[in-house]
């Protein structure tokens, strides 16, 4: 069954700058059984919460592009390595993905079907676009059912790997709007940081990833404001580089 594993939105123009989102759907396709409760597809370990509708704000007033994954993360979760056995959850945040318990050529197809197009893509997309800026996507929640007790107050992190000159551009930047900016919160970029390694630092493109706490983008005006600042910061930073 043909399925495109990416959407594709905004303006890719040359120099421009491209956001990247791995976790922006909670799509299952028909032919795929994850053997779970539908409702957990509305819940962080199916989609990032509010990435999909700010990055299509920021596309549309900011005249920037987007790339964005049409699957579930539970289905693949494209900011994972290949190899990685999280890149096809058997588990997520204590809950049991059963339909994921499947055999390595099943396994292997899935990523053949997902994994590899949607990467290939991005690589055809920095070729021809080469951007001045990556914003890489993503969004938290401020608890986790497998922590409860670990509090999470960061209203949005900023994660990078060994190539921090951005990012620290961006902490700085955001934090001039008055937020409460996890610097490599709540988890580090040097651990989880799979498609900005490849992508971005292994081509020296300047990049920073954040991560938005959900429940401030669940809804439109929370999503307006973060769209808002975010593509000023990117804009910002690109005046920085020039």
């Amino acid at each position: 069954m043909t399925h495109i594993p990416y959407e594709i939105i905004g303006d890719s123009k040359y120099n421009g700058v491209l956001i990247i989102a791995d976790h922006a759907s909670n799509h299952v396709p028909i032919d795929i059984d994850l053997g779970i409760d539908e409702k957990l597809l509305y819940n962080h370990i199916a989609v990032d919460i509010g990435v999909k509708p700010v990055a299509e704000l920021i596309a549309s007033q900011f005249k920037v592009s987007a790339i964005m994954a049409k699957q579930s993360r539970l289905v693949i979760d494209l900011n994972r390595e290949e190899d990685n056995p999280d890149s096809i959850p058997q588990i997520s945040d204590t809950h049991e993905i059963i339909g994921n318990n499947i055999d390595p050529k099943e396994r292997d197809a899935r990523i053949e079907r997902f994994h590899r197009p949607y990467h290939s893509k991005i690589e055809q997309i920095l070729r021809d676009m080469q951007p001045s800026l990556i914003l890489s996507l993503h969004s938290f929640t401020n608890s986790l059912r497998s922590d409860p007790n670990a509090h999470r107050p960061w209203e949005i992190g900023v994660l990078y790997g060994e190539h921090e000159a951005t990012s620290k551009q961006a902490i700085a930047l955001l934090e001039q709007y008055g937020l409460n900016v996890g610097d490599q919160l709540p988890y580090s970029g040097k651990l989880l940081n799979y498609t900005m390694d490849r992508h971005a630092e292994a081509l020296q493109i300047p990049y920073f990833g954040v991560e938005m706490r959900q429940d401030l983008v669940a809804d439109d005006k929370g999503r307006e404001r973060f769209a808002q600042i975010l593509g000023e910061t990117c804009l910002k930073i690109t005046k920085m580089l020039a």
